[in-house]
């Protein structure tokens, strides 16, 4: 049968789709496999992000975390953070919710290959970067060196342990991971993510950074990496701020003429470091 991709479909009416697996993550997050009716393929973008409706409780923009080569269904991790996000961590397997998009402006993949990859994660952020780094996995032929830096608060609040053991085992992938408060369990690094950039070896001309965290870790990370001399037209940013609606109209993630939503929520740093407040 062939696939209808989801970008034909209306953006601005949410899509009746199916939640066809949960699975706990941490204490606070859950990841969500998401179905298309009628055997859609979401053909989405690493970096973008779909628009989710809680039917009688609202809609919240998340980003993708499957990379386009999963397949039909894709991913989304939910953080519970508020009433709707409340709501959907309390639904199973087969039940439904409404789906949007895919929006916003993502990883340009083709413009990354033949080159080195780092990746710089704080966090939740390691779920909007997992699609980009899934895909380069997946593609490895395409691209260099594969490096992912991944930093959080506690070992607790590890995102992803399958896919983490499996990049550790692949010998095509440089896996390092902090935390800034160990218990007595953890054998790995403890400290800030940046504490992680300084002992790598990069071909700075021919690697791509894309940087994903907290509002906090950007500044401190791109110190780091400008002391690694990685050019600014080498570096990205996620930028998810305040995010509503997905399509320009509502202004909540409006920064100067710019809308995170439609012109990001992937910056390359030369643009993202002349928009006020954003980094």
């Amino acid at each position: 049968m062939e696939h209808v991709t989801f970008e034909k479909m209306d953006l601005y009416s949410p899509v009746i789709s199916t939640i066809s697996k949960v699975e706990q993550l941490t204490a606070t997050e859950k990841q969500f496999e998401i179905t298309l009716p009628d055997n859609c393929v979401l053909n989405h973008k690493p970096g973008q992000f779909v628009e989710v409706s809680i039917f009688g409780f609202g809609e919240a923009p998340i980003s993708i975390c499957s990379s386009p080569t999963k397949g039909p269904s894709f991913d989304l991790t939910v953080r519970k953070t508020g009433r709707l996000t409340d709501k959907m961590h309390l639904l199973e397997a087969g039940s439904t919710i409404g789906i949007r998009g895919p929006f916003g402006n993502g990883f340009n993949v083709d413009d990354f290959k033949g080159k080195d990859m780092l990746y710089v994660c704080g966090g939740i952020g390691l779920a909007p970067l997992k699609s980009l780094i899934d895909y380069t996995v997946a593609k490895k032929i395409d691209f260099g060196r594969i490096i992912i830096l991944y930093g959080t608060k506690h070992p607790d609040d590890i995102l992803f342990k399958k896919a983490i053991r499996d990049w550790q085992e692949d010998k095509d992938v440089e896996f390092h991971m902090t935390v800034d408060r160990a218990n007595e369990n953890w054998k790995g690094n403890v400290g800030v993510i940046t504490t992680l950039i300084p002992p790598i070896n990069l071909d700075v001309n021919n690697t791509i950074a894309a940087v994903v965290g907290p509002p906090v870790m950007y500044k401190f990370v791109l110190m780091a990496l400008k002391g690694k001399r990685i050019p600014d037209e080498n570096i990205y940013l996620s930028l998810e701020r305040r995010m509503k609606c997905g399509v320009g109209k509502c202004g909540h993630c409006q920064i100067n003429n710019t809308y995170v939503c439609q012109d990001g929520p992937v910056f390359h740093y030369p643009l993202a470091k002349k928009l006020e407040e954003a980094v």
